[in-house]
């Protein structure tokens, strides 16, 4: 079964390490990461900082970073295309030898976050096992399987990707508001005290695997606690 991985990887031990030492306030998010062949990533990614005139010397010598293009200056951002030639034994396997996809990485001076989806569950447990063989690390901080929803992708359970599709089918995100909480509860057959609750934690999911990856200690932690309780004690509500 598909399997999507949430992964942790020492900056020291992938690409841009140098850069992200001489620069410790940047702040990576790709837009698409590529394997071009096994020597080769080819990232599209963008670029936060206080001083890009630092960004881009640092990037001009570091020796994982090849072929590096300004496509776009937001002022406060910045989108370049650039070849990593280094430090990228991790990836490259997960790429090219587990055929997996990088859904999102971000990149910071405490490490990468990474979501990579691998077609089997084997596939990820071939990288992690050819990761550790290589003195490399690859720490898996969540894992999910395809097959229990849609939504297992952006870390929502079944209930709370259900919660959410119906109010958005029932208009209750329109404007003005078409349907209430008590409207949601007589639709999924809950009370609206459950409704709410499994709204409220699915918006904290959908931020949390869509928006916050790569910010994971700004995160208030107890998130598996509350989905814990919500499978546990949600079906009496």
């Amino acid at each position: 079964m598909s399997t999507i991985a949430e992964v942790r990887l020492p900056s020291e031990e992938f690409a841009l390490a140098r850069t992200l030492r001489s620069v410790p306030d940047v702040e990576f998010e790709t837009v698409r990461l590529v394997a071009h062949d096994a020597d080769r990533v080819l990232p599209l990614l963008w670029a936060q900082t206080t001083d890009f005139d630092d960004l881009e010397e640092a990037l001009s010598v570091d020796p994982s970073v090849d072929n590096v293009q300004l496509l776009a200056d937001l002022a406060e951002e910045r989108l370049y295309r650039m070849d990593w030639v280094a430090n990228i034994r991790a990836v490259i396997h997960a790429l090219v030898e587990q055929d997996g996809t990088v859904l999102s990485a971000s990149g910071r001076a405490d490490g990468w976050h990474l979501r990579i989806l691998f077609p089997q569950r084997e596939a990820l447990s071939a990288t992690y096992d050819y990761c550790t063989a290589e003195g490399l690390t690859f720490d898996v901080e969540a894992v999910s399987d395809l097959n229990e929803g849609r939504g297992s992708q952006f870390g929502l359970t079944e209930r709370q990707h259900r919660a959410l599709l119906t109010a958005y089918t029932h208009g209750y995100y329109d404007i003005p508001q078409n349907s209430t909480l008590e409207d949601l509860a007589d639709a999924l057959g809950i009370s609206s005290q459950a409704v709410s609750q499994r709204l409220h934690r699915g918006y904290r999911n959908l931020v949390e695997n869509a928006l916050v990856i790569g910010h994971a200690t700004d995160v208030e932690p107890g998130r598996s606690d509350a989905n814990a309780a919500e499978r546990d004690g949600e079906g009496a509500s």
